[in-house]
């Protein structure tokens, strides 16, 4: 029996990327973040690892971001933010491959937690490419695209919609900063689909990280949204800096499409367990 996308013969999903597959263009930048995140973390670095479309081989010139994650020894502190902030910085100056850079902070110890194992820990074992130190996926389980990790991966949309209409707001107020438009359209329109389609997922049954793969399985299960969704898989794979553009999304994908998603979420797969603030 042929195994279904992105799963392997037994049904679990197969580790995304790999860096074999990190296009030529981009190497450079990849060498970059390696010796800087340890001239930067030293001993505090347990393990640092790349996701996104850099690492799947997807990545375009001058259009894709570098995303990094980094589990540290301890807790991330206040410093740690501020030197990963500085390190986003200077890779997306330095390197006009890339159209931003952004590095997530974790800690061993939360990475393995009960709490995270289907969220951060999944994320981790299954879209995340090693980069330096010891795997930390070695001490995960397999996973299955099924509704708990549907919940608990995507079941907290209707805690995001508020921190969205706010950075809308933010980003298309008069005096903004340059690029703020195409982030946030960037950024709100990746999760919407990813969320949509997680919501169908264990219906699907199967995975994939390609936006439009994403919206036409959504769309085959909720054919009413379909347009919509369709319509922010392609504004997240081609942004705009029209503000126009980005009010109007406000109205539809946010308060309409996103409304009906969080409802539809909570009633098939349940809320997110609840994290610390």
């Amino acid at each position: 029996m042929a195994a279904r996308p992105g799963l392997d013969q037994q049904g679990f999903i197969v580790r995304e990327g790999s860096l074999a597959r990190v296009p030529p263009a981009f190497r450079p930048v990849v060498d970059a973040a390696r010796g800087r995140i340890v001239a930067l973390f030293g001993e505090r670095l347990h393990s640092a690892y790349l996701y996104g479309s850099v690492p799947r081989g997807t990545a375009r010139v001058g259009r894709s971001d570098l995303d990094l994650l980094l589990a540290l020894r301890e807790e991330p502190t206040e410093a740690d933010r501020a030197t990963a902030g500085a390190l986003d910085a200077a890779l997306d100056r330095e390197f006009e491959q890339i159209d931003g850079s952004g590095t997530l902070l974790v800690s061993r110890a939360q990475v393995l937690s009960d709490l995270e194992r289907h969220d951060l820990g999944w994320f981790l074992a299954c879209l995340c490419t090693p980069l330096l130190g010891a795997d930390l996926a070695e001490h995960l389980p397999r996973y299955r695209p099924a509704s708990i990790l549907a919940r608990e991966t995507n079941g907290d949309l209707a805690l995001c919609l508020p921190r969205w209409r706010r950075l809308i707001a933010e980003a298309t107020a008069p005096g903004a900063p340059a690029g703020a438009v195409r982030v946030r359209v960037r950024g709100i329109s990746r999760h919407l689909v990813r969320t949509g389609f997680t919501l169908v997922m264990p219906r699907w049954d199967g995975w994939t990280s390609d936006l439009y793969e994403m919206a036409e399985a959504f769309a085959a299960y909720y054919p009413r949204w379909g347009p919509r969704m369709r319509e922010a898989a392609s504004l997240g794979h081609e942004p705009t800096d029209d503000p126009a553009v980005l009010r109007s999304f406000l109205r539809s994908h946010v308060e309409e499409l996103g409304s009906w998603l969080a409802e539809e979420y909570a009633r098939v797969h349940g809320v997110k367990t609840p994290r610390p603030t």
